[in-house]
């Protein structure tokens, strides 16, 4: 292994610090301020860990930790697009395969060809690890607004209707054992929301 082989992974992980730096939209569940991307990636991994029992079919739990750690890091370079946001399309998909080359393109050869290959298989949401990891990146934001009373879903004004439709099917292809734990949740917090009532979980 040569020099230049270590400086390269060495440049990757200095580029990468920077994802801490990208503030998502959604709070820490105690209020005190927003959490950042590579809290959010590392959170996620911990998920996959954690509940890879209710995958809907057989995964390999380690490519999907693997994933988690690795699906938002194109947003160094194109920051985080969240899902209430509307109207980005294809041009927020061909913005964040630039980043994905740019990005994993800092490591050697085959390594970085590898993750990103795994960051397009993510994107792609096809194969079982896939379409678990990405149950997995809807689930947590989830769980974070109906423990903040409605977090980002207040902030833009999300129904109950927008919230089946955007983190449902995603969630139930992956896991749905997890989303139906998922949509007794959400049923609760817009009840609590409509009575007046505050949620206090």
């Amino acid at each position: 292994m040569s020099p230049g082989f270590l400086d390269q992974q060495l440049a990757f992980l200095r580029e990468i610090d920077q994802l801490k730096s990208v503030v998502r939209q959604s709070p820490l569940l105690n209020g005190s301020r927003k959490e950042n991307s590579a809290e959010h990636s590392w959170h996620l991994a911990v998920y996959a860990l954690i509940l890879q029992q209710y995958a809907a079919a057989e995964i390999r739990v380690e490519r999907v930790i693997q994933m988690l750690l690795v699906h938002d890091i194109v947003e160094v370079d194109v920051g985080d697009t969240p899902i209430h946001q509307t109207g980005m399309g294809g041009s927020q998909a061909e913005l964040e395969e630039r980043a994905a080359v740019r990005i994993f393109g800092m490591l050697p050869g085959e390594q970085g060809a590898a993750l990103l290959e795994l960051w397009r298989e993510f994107e792609l949401a096809e194969s079982n690890d896939a379409k678990f990891a990405k149950a997995l990146d809807r689930v947590q934001p989830l769980l974070v607004n109906v423990n903040t009373r409605g977090g980002t879903w207040s902030d833009n004004g999300v129904t109950l209707e927008q919230v089946n439709e955007r983190y449902g099917p995603t969630i139930s292809r992956g896991s749905p054992t997890l989303w139906a734990a998922c949509e007794v949740l959400v049923h609760e917090h817009f009840a609590s929301q409509s009575t007046g009532i505050q949620d206090d979980a």
